[in-house]
């Protein structure tokens, strides 16, 4: 078993979890539709991750143009290892791979979750513009 959790950008809670078996060649995760993991954000690629079946075990290759980055530094093809956790982008969403762990969420409290994520993005966007126009402001003296 693969899971991937993708974790929330303010809370300790996972928004939405994916389980795949062993078997399963590939998992293309990206913002096409078609995608086995359909992630909304402006800075995900249409394709921009995909995970291998390689012997016993998977690999990480990236496929964004924006890179795909583990512990801070971007990565073209990496083995995956139990916790890692895949920053898409720069400011992207992140997302942690557990091997030979099952998790499940209700489809609506993940639905919930992902809405939570979407408008967590648009404030902080929102919030890091109104800082940027604030400071630009004359100040009183």
């Amino acid at each position: 078993m693969i899971t991937l959790i993708l974790l929330h950008p303010l809370q300790p809670v996972p928004a939405q979890s994916w389980t795949f078996a062993d078997d399963e060649p590939a998992i293309l995760i990206g913002r096409a539709a078609d995608n086995h993991v359909v992630l909304y954000s402006a800075v995900v690629s249409r394709r921009h991750i995909e995970l291998r079946r390689v012997n016993n075990g998977w690999e990480v290759l990236n496929l964004g143009a924006n890179g795909t980055y583990v512990d801070g530094e971007a990565i073209v093809r990496v083995p995956v290892t139990d916790g890692v956790i895949l920053r898409l982008a720069r400011s992207g969403p992140q997302i942690q791979i557990r091997l030979g762990i099952t998790t499940t969420t209700p489809a609506s409290k993940s639905q919930r979750c992902l809405s939570t994520l979407v408008n967590a993005e648009r404030e902080t966007e929102i919030g890091e513009q109104s800082d940027q126009e604030i400071e630009s402001l004359p100040r009183k003296r």
